[in-house]
This record gives structure tokens, C-alpha cells and sequence, in this order.
């Protein structure tokens, strides 16, 4: 099958510049609508993945991201979010950046045409056969990304991918691929923008539905968050009255007595928490 970047065909509006800023903010959210059926598509690729990535970390695995540009700020946007959500190690889920974490605000030129560097940032976090990787690329092109998981597939770590084309060469490397179809852009080109948010939302589903597997979540609510501002304590305070049926200041002095939201209903509630 003929390898077609559909991220990269033209898009199917014309002469951008002479529209008014209605029309092209009406554009943009017609094609918006259109993610997430294409993530939706998607389901039976996301939860094999999500299954794989599940037992790797219930053996004592990590999980690294790794992309470039658009995709790299991504896939370290989920992986920063986990420890104050979900109260886990910082290290448990990791993303990496072509160019380094200065690449984070700041294009640096060439870095994701390096097919080396993927695997020696992921070595210099002692990557090992009890972790998974995901390489995220809209392209499904990327040299930074595909080679570090060729170089992975070599050491039998598992592998995984996002990426909006079909039958890219990324899916070639990636045990457990997820191809997110969402057509061309707007601006052609432009894969920040539908590609862009289709990654965020395959992103968000990963690692949710994973730590709710871990045991990070009771009922529907983040027990295990840090509790490191404002309105996270005012959260967790929140909590403790709905569940334990107490005063505001009761549970304020029980959140500070023992940390943390699952430690207190731990202690005053029957059953698992």
C-alpha cells in the first residue's frame, strides 16, 4: 500500500487570508468535529495499548513518550500531569523532546532528523524490557521518533505509536500502533491543529483509563492527587466531608493528619479504597 501523509494534503479551503475572522473560526470548528470520530475509530487500536501499558507498569515498568515539535510538548503535557493527579513517582511516566527539554518553548533546529538520538535520551533513563515505549508522531515519519523504537523493537521493548496517517513507516516499528485518521488541516500542513488535538485526547485516554487500572482512583474521584495548592486542598477537603459526612474543619484536620485523601477514608471508611 502507497504511503499517503494525509496531515500533509492540501487543505479543503482556499484563499484563508480573504475570509473574515467569523468564517475562519467556523472552518476551524467544523473540522475540529471531526476528531473525535476519528479517535472513536481508534478505540480497539487505544485499548490494546492501554492493556499492554497496564502490565508492564503492574510489573514495575515505566512509561516514556516520545515525539518532536507539536507532539513531543504533548506527550510531556500528559506525562507532568500524572504525579499531581494521580500521586505517582515522577519517573513512572516520562516524556522525551527532540532537542531536550529546551525544545519544550523553543524549535530547535534538525533535532527530530537525528534517527540516533530517541534511543540515547531513553538510555539515559536505563530504558529496560520492563517499560514501554510510545513514540507520538502525526507524520508517522519522524527520524528521532522511528529510530528509537526500531532500536527498542531490537532490545525486545515493547513499543507503541500515535499518529494521524495510515500505514506510515512509524507503524512499522511500533508493536502496538494507533492511527488516528483525521484528515488534512485547515492550514495545510498544520498538524498542531486536528492532529494535534486527536493526540491530546488518545493521550488523555491512555493514561486515565491506565492509572483507574492501577488502582489510582476511587469512585470517580483523584483520591491519590497531591494535595500542592489551593484548590486541590480545597478538592480533597471537599471529598472527606461528601464521604465521611464531617465539618469543613473536621476534614481539613484529617487531610493534614495523614496527607492525603485515600489515607483518610482509608482509615475512617470499610472496604477497599
Amino acid at each position: 500500500m502507497t504511503f499517503i501523509k494525509t496531515t500533509e494534503q492540501d487543505s479543503h479551503y482556499n484563499h484563508l487570508e480573504k475570509m473574515s475572522i467569523k468564517d475562519v473560526l467556523n472552518v476551524i470548528n467544523q473540522e475540529d468535529q471531526n476528531v473525535p470520530n476519528a479517535v472513536a475509530k481508534a478505540l480497539p487500536q487505544i485499548e490494546i495499548l492501554v492493556a499492554q501499558i497496564v502490565k508492564n507498569l503492574q510489573k514495575g515498568g515505566r512509561l516514556f513518550y516520545l515525539g518532536a515539535g507539536t507532539s513531543g510538548r504533548l506527550g510531556i503535557l500528559d506525562a507532568s500531569e500524572c504525579p499531581p493527579t494521580f500521586g505517582v513517582p515522577h519517573e513512572l511516566v516520562t516524556g522525551l523532546i527532540a532537542g531536550g527539554d529546551i525544545a519544550i518553548r523553543k524549535a530547535v533546529e534538525f533535532a527530530e532528523d537525528d534517527t540516533q538520538q530517541g534511543w540515547k535520551d531513553l538510555q539515559t533513563h536505563k530504558v529496560s524490557t520492563n517499560d514501554i515505549v510510545v513514540g507520538i508522531a502525526a507524520s508517522g515519519t519522524t527520524p528521532y521518533v522511528i529510530g528509537a523504537l526500531k532500536a527498542c523493537q531490537q532490545a525486545n521493548i515493547s513499543t507503541g505509536c500515535i499518529t494521524c496517517n495510515q500505514g506510515s513507516p512509524l507503524v512499522q516499528v511500533a508493536d502496538y500502533p494507533i492511527e488516528v485518521v483525521v484528515g488534512p488541516e485547515v492550514l495545510t500542513g498544520s498538524s498542531r491543529m486536528k492532529a494535534g488535538t486527536a493526540q491530546k485526547l488518545v493521550l488523555n485516554m491512555i493514561t486515565t483509563t491506565t492509572m483507574i487500572q492501577l488502582g489510582k482512583v476511587k469512585g470517580n474521584k483523584m483520591v491519590d492527587m497531591q494535595l500542592n495548592n489551593d484548590k486541590l486542598v480545597a478538592r480533597g477537603i471537599q471529598m472527606v466531608m461528601d464521604q465521611l459526612n464531617v465539618s469543613k474543619s473536621e476534614a481539613q484536620h484529617l487531610l493534614n493528619t495523614h496527607k492525603n485523601v485515600r489515607n483518610v477514608l482509608k482509615k475512617y471508611t470499610d472496604g477497599n479504597t
